[in-house]
């Protein structure tokens, strides 16, 4: 039923590594030998907020019934963290119509799980980004989606205490959910964060000559539409030599599958990733390597 597969592809998506490494057994080896037992605690912390919090759940009843669906329904529902604040539709007594909304439905409620399990950085990932700062001794980074935060608690516990990010997310809301946290770390002065569309903060950062090339590091993981715009405005924030990081390039191994094997809902934001795993491999400017880490990590050093 579409339940069954709502269901299933719920059940995958709660952590998108396990996707890239097809066994639960290895992810977790990776992190309990080598990853959390060198995670600082307030990254701990961060992570277990992010995962016990309540407004980060949202699941759609699965005893919605098709025949609920024929009689008809009244839904309501709010998708926290995300661009859409709420859904309301009235299903008709309709069985086509009913068998339309059931799978509109169920795509909302995977394209949530998806979405949630992808916004946070993974922690192996994120032991990855700390390496990589510390071997460029990077000072000034950008964060281009912050989500609850922790992959920005990385990059702050990381920096030196005088050290400067320039974060920027569309949701305040969820960044207020590590901003204790990452406070009680005594790393929050080190972050400037803009409740903002990306494009036009960056564009804004640009209007000042000093800060071209003036930026150690970058990280991205916001809405993948965008990707190619944020890497053209950040190569020329990010110093020659500097390193940039794009998130979900892998996007759960679905780049390597079929169209028809895609979910529908997920497609557009494959096709945005195509285009930019096939624009950075082109890219002269830049040195690349792909890693199969988290849902994958695309790291760039600027050349140029």
């Amino acid at each position: 039923s579409l339940e069954n597969q709502m269901e299933n592809w719920a059940k995958q998506s709660e952590d998108p590594t396990k996707k890239l490494l097809h066994s639960e057994d290895l992810y977790k080896y990776i992190l309990e030998t080598s990853v959390y037992p060198r995670e600082p605690e307030p990254l701990k912390e961060l992570r277990n907020a992010t995962a016990s919090h309540p407004g980060l759940t949202f699941l759609l009843p699965c005893e919605i019934e098709f025949y609920q669906l024929q009689q008809g329904y009244n839904l309501e529902m709010k998708i926290f963290g995300n661009r859409v604040e709420k859904y309301h539709y009235t299903f008709q007594k309709s069985e086509k119509r009913g068998v339309d909304l059931l799978n509109y439905v169920c795509d909302i409620q995977i394209q949530h799980v998806m979405c949630r399990a992808n916004m946070g950085t993974a922690p192996d990932a994120g032991q990855l980004m700390a390496m990589l700062l510390k071997l460029i001794n990077a000072k000034r980074t950008i964060e281009v989606g912050v989500y609850t935060g922790y992959s920005l608690l990385v990059t702050a516990l990381t920096i030196p205490h005088d050290g400067e990010i320039i974060a920027i997310d569309v949701n305040r809301e969820t960044y207020e959910i590590g901003q204790p946290i990452i406070k009680k770390a005594g790393v929050g002065h080190k972050i400037k964060f803009f409740e903002s569309p990306a494009l036009a903060i960056l564009d804004k950062l640009q209007e000042d000559p000093k800060n071209e090339g003036s930026f150690d590091f970058a990280f991205v993981d916001a809405d993948k539409d965008n990707y190619k715009n944020y890497h053209e405005r950040l190569m020329k924030l990010v110093k020659v030599g500097g390193i940039l990081i794009y998130d979900n390039t892998l996007w759960g191994g679905t780049v390597a599958w079929a169209e028809e094997e895609i979910p529908k809902w997920m497609r557009t934001s494959t096709k945005h990733l195509l285009d930019l795993n096939r624009s950075l491999a082109a890219d002269n400017r830049i040195e690349i390597c792909q890693a199969a880490i988290g849902d994958g990590l695309t790291v760039c050093k600027r050349l140029h």
